[in-house]
């Protein structure tokens, strides 16, 4: 029987993705939809209740909550303002899915885990946070080839773009970034390019979901334990950082680098993981497997484009709806594989504010 849930938010994020990715899958049933503004709600064209701060007695948030039909929601609002929601909707007994970054800093997020696993939440509901790029396929294979490859010998992860202030998503988080504490901002939106530490909303969520592939294909083997960087502002729209250039040391012993910039002439993603008897490279929707040494040209490539792959978020939501209507949560969307990737925002940060101190990493799992 699938699950009635509401979705929190009415953004681009909501529009083009959880909306389409809800209404697709047969595991979730699309019952309310609340923004704190009316008209925001309404410009989505859903055909269910519309709840908001400005829609009078019996239709904000909090009645919504009351809505026995409905056991579950997505909330996908500024990150600043989550933590309240997700609170919220738990005391309400009801399940969550909440955005990427799990918070704007690890103080707030431990404070959210701790929350979630106290007697305030109500009912057994449950808290997740979502991660689409650890339902993409192309990461998906690449970690499987990885695995077929021996040990890890090292890694590059680059991601080079020019974020602009005609970008939609940057444009969006302006605007609800008016009045906000600069500190708060800055601590927020390398989460984003790295939790929200500068700027715009594409930073922030990018950020992270570069630190989330890379670790998803890294694996337990090589998880990183600790962390160098070095970091700068190459554009003013994006203060107070938009690139880092950071060097990882993993578990096994292993090193790596993990470069991003949204300030360059540079263009384009790409992890590469060197093994044993190979390597793996993903460009984009492309993964390229070599066997053996580079130079000696023996490899085959697989464009998960020609097979259909978005962005993640419909495979993501249709999980986590499938894993509620059997009674539990999948490990991949666990509020502590969120802290994980926020550590290594948050210790890029120090690292890079602090000409390059190495960092240790404490919540990696």
């Amino acid at each position: 029987m699938p699950i009635g849930v509401a979705i929190i938010g009415s953004g681009i994020f909501v529009k083009e993705h959880h909306l389409p990715a809800v209404q697709l899958t047969p595991h979730l049933t699309l019952k309310a939809i609340y923004s704190r503004s009316l008209k925001s709600a309404q410009e989505l064209g859903a055909q269910v209740d519309l709840y908001s701060d400005d829609s009078g007695a019996g239709k904000t948030y909090h009645d919504l909550l009351l809505d026995d039909s409905i056991a579950a929601v997505i909330i996908a609002l500024p990150i600043l303002n989550q933590p309240e929601y997700i609170e919220a909707a738990l005391a309400a007994g009801k399940h969550v899915l909440s955005e990427k970054p799990i918070a704007k800093d690890l103080k707030r997020a431990h404070h959210l885990i701790e929350y979630s696993k106290s007697d305030k939440v109500k009912g057994g509901a449950t808290w997740s946070v979502a991660e689409n790029y650890r339902y993409l396929g192309s990461f998906v294979y690449a970690r499987q080839e990885v695995q077929k490859l021996g040990r890890i010998l090292g890694f590059t992860i680059k991601s080079f773009g020019n974020v602009t202030a005609s970008d939609k998503y940057y444009s969006e988080d302006y605007k609800t970034r008016r009045g906000v504490n600069i500190l708060d901002i800055k601590e927020v939106s390398f989460s984003m390019v790295f939790t929200r530490r500068s700027g715009p909303l594409t930073t922030q969520h990018l950020g992270v979901h570069f630190v989330a592939g890379a670790r998803l294909l890294l694996g337990e083997e090589a998880k990183p334990v600790a962390l160098t960087a070095y970091s700068t502002l190459l554009r003013e729209q994006l203060p107070p950082v938009d690139t880092i250039n950071s060097i990882w040391l993993t578990k096994s012993g292993i090193s790596g680098t993990f470069s991003v910039s949204f300030g360059t002439s540079l263009f384009g993603n790409e992890y590469t993981i060197a093994c044993e008897k190979g390597s793996v490279s993903l460009m984009g929707s492309k993964v390229t497997v070599r066997e053996g040494e580079e130079k000696d040209g023996k490899s085959s490539t697989v464009d998960f484009k020609e097979r259909g792959q978005g962005n993640g978020v419909e495979q993501e939501d249709a999980a986590w709806g499938e894993a509620l209507t059997k009674g539990h949560t999948l490990p991949n969307q666990s509020p502590e594989e969120a802290l994980a990737d926020l550590e290594i925002i948050e210790k890029i940060l120090r690292s890079g504010e602090a000409q390059g101190k190495s960092e240790t990493l404490q919540f990696q799992v």
